[in-house]
This record gives structure tokens, sequence and C-alpha cells, in this order.
């Protein structure tokens, strides 16, 4: 399928808009993600309805804490990724193409069945995850404008790199978003991810302005970005530029991929980091990967009742009735 978002350059040359790397790409060639390819002068998606995962998760595991509790979410993705994140939770997915010689797998849907498929899954969202959603954009913005028309409400979970026109492009069909703010570190992001820091901050800025929900990840590695002023600098980010409504989670790291010569998270760093999102006036901040922490519940800024009791990804108290707090009537951040 030809490709959304590009621009045509001299000598059949390519110009790719779709996400900030703004790849140029010479005929024959592949941009940064490797699934999008210049052929003969127009850019192509090699990935448009090759799925290459979908299941039915719980909404919990994106993660998204204020989006339907207790719902389920259809998940779909396609290989490929414009990061090379040395951490990657799923790189045998995300980055098949890059480390397989261009490979490419999936098997074909189109976004009528997806979208009925969540239906008779009883899903009330779709979430484009798993991998990055900007690399498969064009099925995923198909599939989300049918979502739209049937109730269905939809979900990236996303590095957060798309171009602003990207971003602006699938707006009105988008109601949520999980951002992987990975550090606050430029030297991170070229070090770990061959990317960039600022590039993600204007995303996150553009989506609270444009009225989609926002929750934040953070996965936090020993060493490399849990430093404690680093951590103070993201949550001051997060409480004065995105709004102290907006969730954080900080999810604690294993060894995976190219980055196994470290140990996984210990709690009290997590313990640590969540104290200062809640100092830095945080209404909603989360530890991840770590059943059974408090650090999953829900509370209410207001009363600092427990909202929403959970282990994992299953709830097994919900206090919120009607988008306010059960006890003291707090209007509770989120779509409820």
């Amino acid at each position: 399928m030809e490709a959304y978002l590009y621009e045509s350059l001299e000598d059949r040359n390519v110009r790719c808009n779709l996400c900030n790397h703004r790849c140029i790409i010479k005929e024959g060639n592949r941009g940064i993600c490797n699934v999008r390819e210049n052929q003969a002068g127009i850019l192509k998606s090699l990935v448009y309805g090759k799925l290459i995962a979908r299941h039915i998760d719980p909404v919990e595991k994106k993660p998204l804490f204020h989006l339907l509790p207790g719902s389920l979410s259809y998940s779909i993705a396609t290989v490929g990724c414009n990061f090379r994140c040395r951490f990657c939770q799923n790189s045998d997915i995300a980055q098949m193409p890059s480390d397989n010689k261009g490979l490419i797998m999936g098997n074909s849907a189109i976004p009528e069945a997806v979208v009925r498929a969540a239906r008779e899954g009883n899903c009330k969202s779709i979430a484009y995850t798993y991998t990055e959603p900007t690399v498969y954009f064009e099925f995923a913005f198909n599939c989300a404008k049918i979502a739209r028309e049937k109730g269905i409400l939809n979900v990236f979970v996303t590095n957060g790199y798309m171009s602003p026109e990207a971003l602006q492009k699938i707006s009105p069909y988008l109601d949520a978003a999980n951002v992987d703010l990975k550090a606050f570190s430029d030297e991170f992001y070229k070090k770990f991810c061959g990317a960039r820091l600022e590039p993600v901050k204007e995303t996150l800025r553009l989506m609270k302005s444009l009225g989609i929900l926002v929750e934040i990840t953070t996965l936090l590695i020993p060493g490399a970005n849990d430093d404690r002023t680093e951590l103070e600098a993201m949550a001051k980010f997060i409480a004065e530029d995105l709004g102290i409504d907006t969730p954080w989670h900080i999810s604690r790291f294993h060894p995976a991929y190219r980055l196994t010569d470290r140990q996984s998270t210990p709690v009290s760093s997590l313990i640590m980091a969540r104290d200062i999102g809640i100092k830095a006036g945080l209404r909603y901040v989360y530890t991840g990967n770590v059943p059974g922490e408090k650090g999953e519940d829900t509370f209410c800024y207001s009363c600092g009742k427990t909202l929403i009791d959970r282990w994992g990804f299953s709830i097994r108290e919900n206090n919120i009735r009607n988008g306010m707090c059960g006890y003291c009537g707090a209007e509770i951040d989120g779509i409820f």
C-alpha cells in the first residue's frame, strides 16, 4: 500500500514524514523502521494488514489504568519499530526486520475483520501495541476510523516519536495513549534507543492539547535512567507541562535483548521513583511488574481512600462511581 505522509524529492528519493526521524530514503531502500520502502519513487508500507500478533488483553496490561478499568482491549501489531532500544521487551517482533535482513512476517487481515473480532470478543477498545504503532500507521488509521463508528475506543501504546502531522491525522479517532517516556536525558535516548528526547516531549504536549487521554510509562533501568535528579526533572515535566492528572507508571526492568549486563530493578528504586512523583504533585503514580505492591492501586487524591484495588492485571474492587470517588465525590481523571 502507498504510505501516508511522505514527500517526493529529486532523483526519486522520498522523505518520510511519519515520525521524527524524517528519513530521506533512496530508491530501493527502506527507512529506519525497515517496513517502509521507496519503490520507484513511491513510498510503500510493507506491513499493511500483516498482523504478527492479535490478542484479547485486559486494558490494564497496556498499561492503562484510567480507561474503562476492568475492560478488555483487542490488541494488534505488525513487525517493525522506529527505535532500536537495547532493552526491547518484544524484540522478536519489533526488531524482526532489522535483525533478520529485512524479514517481514504476518498474517493477512483487513480493518473490518479487526473491528469485528474486537466486538465479538466484547472488547471496549482496540490497542495498537506490542511494537510501535506509528510504523503501521496506515492500517491503524483505517481500523481506528471503523472502530469509532462502532463505538469502540482506540489506544496507541507508543514511544511517542510520531510526527505532529501523524498525530494530528489520527487524533480525531485516538481516545488514549500510553507513551513510553524512557528517560529524561537526550544522552540516554541516543545511546539506548537511537532517538532523541525532545520530540517525545513535544508529542506528549500535543496529545494533551488535543484532548487525548495520556498515561506515561517509564521502565526504570538500574544505572541508566534511575538517577534521583533525573527522575525529579521528569516528574516536574509531567506535572507542569502535562498536568498533575497525568498517570505515571514506573515499571520494573528485567534483563532483555541486548541489555543483559545488569540486574532487575530493585523494588526500593521503584518506590523511590513513585515517592518522587507523588512529591511533585502527581495524582496517580503506579509501580509496575511487581504484583502485590500497593503501588498498583488507584487512590483518591482528595480523601486518600483506595478507589481501585488491583492484583496484576485484575481488579479486585472498584469504588469509582460515574467518574467520581465513591467516598468523597471528587472527580477522578480518566474515561470511566
